[in-house]
């Protein structure tokens, strides 16, 4: 008899399969933080933690750090249920989301699962945890992204795969002003996260400042400030990747996230409850190590490109906080909104002369760059004469330049403001510029 038995196959297959699942057991747990003990596992692995001896109930985790030979994990859900003694299953996998078209429309929770509605059933995943694009294969920024806001259309011009900062303290019109962008942009997707926002202001974000008209184009992503930290955390990067899918497929995709200050103070919980040291004004090393990682995904690639939008909430109007600090350093530009332009009645309260855009002069023509500068010389001027204009002590005549700001702050203001509902037309605005300084 022939025996032709392939012991070499064999082995491969042993070796290269398991035959047994290696669980760990929940030691402690110490606030949000879970101990575990038992299980080889890296930094970002997802673990499921078996609440019950049947396996029918659990909890999903991530490895955020290490303690001796135990593992430090942090849940994403909740954390009751969890006891000493749970088993602990490492999957050997890092958070994939289901990705696809069919995400239009949609609101996802923070670790991308719909919120409302039937289940999206997605044949692509992709990571949560990328790279950004090599610096040397983006493509530079030279067209044009109109907004629909006169304000930053005219004065503040930004161009596809631009990443800009919007700052302000609470109440001053951040969420808004995201809306009337998401609304008028000229991006063939919107991708929207809501970051430790408040639960009552996501459906009136969705209702009212985004619109029918603008949710259709977009897929918006929430982790309310009751979820875990970690779920905030993971909300900022599946947002973040699902605006990469739509780059990668060359689209021209806007992202809008609010805020990326929720998205600090998340990872400030993660690392503080791991023992990581505090550093200025209690944020961690890890924060500021995070931050460059998060928004440099964004921008342009060899395929597309993303435009982004983050805002930034400012601790008592301080715009030289570390976060407002540290964001203004990596972005292209920041828009300023201002407190005392609000209390006037101006929306969106846009202070011009703070804010910039690093890359207008290398898209805008040379006569929207002179307007765009005559206005702000305008705007400088009557600033600084405001005092004496506004007490009767400036006598007409005076000074030319005065005389000028005098007779075109007014037409200069109403141009900035800007109803909710109106959108502006990129080459209107550039007409309505010439018409106010000629």
């Amino acid at each position: 008899m022939d025996f032709n038995f392939d012991f070499n196959g064999c082995i491969d297959f042993l070796e290269n399969n398991r035959f047994y699942t290696i669980a760990g057991k929940v030691t402690q747990v110490i606030g949000l933080t879970i101990v575990v003990q038992g299980i080889k596992s890296f930094v970002g692995e997802v673990c499921e933690i078996l609440l019950d001896e049947k396996g029918q109930n659990s909890v999903m985790a991530e490895v955020v750090g290490f303690k001796g030979h135990q593992a430090l994990l942090m849940p994403l859900g909740d954390l009751k249920g969890v006891g000493s003694g749970c088993k602990v299953i490492p999957t050997g996998r890092v958070l994939t989301i289901p990705i696809g078209d069919g995400l239009l429309g949609k609101i996802l929770d923070g670790l991308g699962r719909p919120m409302e509605g039937e289940p999206v059933f997605l044949d692509e995943y992709y990571s949560v945890e990328r790279t950004p694009p090599n610096p040397l294969k983006r493509k530079r920024i030279s067209q044009i992204m109109s907004t629909g806001v006169r304000a930053i259309d005219g004065l503040l011009t930004c161009g596809e795969g631009q990443r800009v900062g919007i700052f302000a303290g609470s109440g001053v019109g951040k969420s808004t002003l995201l809306g009337m962008i998401s609304r008028y942009c000229e991006a063939d997707v919107n991708v929207i996260a809501l970051i430790g926002e408040r639960g009552r202001e996501v459906r009136e974000f969705i209702e009212k400042d985004l619109g029918e008209e603008g949710l259709r184009k977009s897929v918006v992503v929430c982790a309310t400030s009751d979820q875990p930290a970690l779920i905030r955390l993971k909300g900022a990067y599946v947002a973040t990747t699902i605006a990469e899918y739509f780059r990668d497929k060359g689209m021209k995709v806007m992202l809008m996230m609010d805020s990326v200050t929720r998205f600090a103070m998340a990872k400030r919980e993660v690392g503080l409850a791991i023992g990581e040291p505090p550093a200025t004004k209690g944020y961690t090393p890890s924060v500021f190590a995070e931050l460059p990682k998060l928004l440099e995904r964004s921008g342009t690639s060899e395929q597309g490109s993303i435009t982004a939008f983050y805002t930034v909430l400012v601790d008592g109007d301080d715009m030289n906080e570390p976060i407002a600090d540290a964001v203004r350093g990596i972005l292209d530009g920041h828009i300023v909104l201002s407190r005392k332009l609000a209390g006037r009645n101006h929306f969106p309260a846009i202070d011009v002369q703070q804010s910039i855009s690093r890359v207008a002069k290398e898209i805008i023509t040379e006569e929207q760059y002179r307007l765009a500068g005559e206005i702000r010389n305008v705007l400088g001027t009557y600033e600084k004469s405001e005092d004496l204009i506004n007490i009767g002590a400036y006598a007409n005549g005076s000074n030319p330049q005065i005389d000028r700001a005098i007779a075109l702050i007014g037409p200069i203001n109403e141009f900035l403001k800007q109803d909710v509902n109106e959108k502006s037309d990129f080459n209107d605005t550039l007409k309505i510029m010439q018409e106010i300084l000629n």
